[in-house]
């Protein structure tokens, strides 16, 4: 019995603000620190929504945002403020208690 298996796109299930919410949290968890995990998160993130949207919200075309959120990208800080601002999303300091 052959068995086909198929990469799997995290964006096809990011359909609701909960599923999105649960996802973010779960990769900020996972990712150990790692700044290129969260990019890579919130770059699904901006596919799972609508990119062409994004581009029209955030004043960044479509090609440069999805080379920013590529495998080989490498956004701004700006970049990644204007796209979570346009998701919907909070970017939050917090001082450590240290």
């Amino acid at each position: 019995m052959r068995v086909k298996l198929s990469r799997w796109e995290p964006e096809k299930y990011l359909d609701s603000h909960e599923a999105i919410h649960a996802y973010l949290e779960a990769c900020i968890e996972e990712s150990d620190g790692d700044p290129s995990f969260i990019i890579h998160a919130l770059g699904v993130i901006a596919r799972a929504k609508n990119m062409s949207q994004l581009s029209r919200d955030t004043g960044i075309s479509r090609e440069g945002l999805y080379k920013a959120f590529s495998e080989n990208g490498n956004p701004t800080f700006a970049t990644v403020a204007k796209v979570a601002k346009a998701l919907g999303l909070n970017l939050t300091l917090e001082a450590d208690s240290r």
